[in-house]
């Protein structure tokens, strides 16, 4: 089973790598055909075909109709690769928009509408790409689509009004909750998990009703 970090072993994430570049190979001799992007694709495609535990770079080279060493021409290793289709799936989440919608738009609820669709459309990407979750725990998870995710949880969290601790207690219940319930999409009803919603929004929206908050 492809695991995101095998004990005893050290590495670091590929988005720390100087310009988040291919590895210095002489492009040369490299195969024709491939490319980092193709190759991340193909990745994403096998991990949602055959999932996680049967990943591997000779099944993934077979499918691209290459050597698996020549894979290694565009990645490091496995877990570089793992970390690009990882960044690659959430860049299919749709975000909510920075600023409120204008009145000529259809009706919203504010910040806890824009939530609440965050959070659905995070379930149904677990849901879509069930090895998406277990590797958001287990890598840094610092890829450009992810920071624009964060980012947006951050704007929708400035909304609220909340400072200080209270801030920073939201944040921190509203991740553990998409990647806890999100992360168990396929074993939660959309009932429970929209129920589990409703309590943490209403929990944040009394916090935030409190003078002083």
């Amino acid at each position: 089973m492809v695991t995101a970090a095998d004990p005893g072993e050290t590495r670091t994430s590929v988005w720390l790598s100087p310009g988040h570049g291919a590895p210095a190979r002489r492009r040369s001799e490299a195969p024709s055909g491939l490319d980092r992007d193709r190759i991340t694709g193909a990745t994403v495609r096998l991990l949602d075909a055959e999932g996680l535990a049967r990943f591997s770079m000779r099944r993934l080279a077979a499918g691209l109709g290459v050597t698996a060493m020549s894979l290694y021409w565009y990645v490091d290793t496995k877990h570089d690769l793992l970390e690009l289709a990882l960044d690659r799936a959430l860049g299919e989440l749709k975000l909510p928009r920075s600023a409120p919608p204008a009145a000529a738009d259809p009706p919203a609820e504010g910040w806890s509408g824009r939530l609440r669709s965050l959070a659905c459309g995070y379930r149904r990407l677990l849901a879509e790409h069930p090895w998406v979750a277990p590797l958001t725990a287990a890598y840094p998870n610092i890829g450009p689509h992810a920071r624009a995710f964060d980012s947006a949880l951050q704007r929708l969290l400035d909304a609220t009004g909340l400072a200080g601790a209270c801030r920073t207690g939201a944040h921190l219940a509203v991740s553990q909750f998409l990647h806890g319930c999100g992360g168990a999409a396929r074993r939660t009803s959309e009932g429970d998990f929209a129920l589990a919603l409703d309590v943490l929004i209403a929990g944040i929206e009394a916090k935030a009703a409190r003078p002083g908050a």
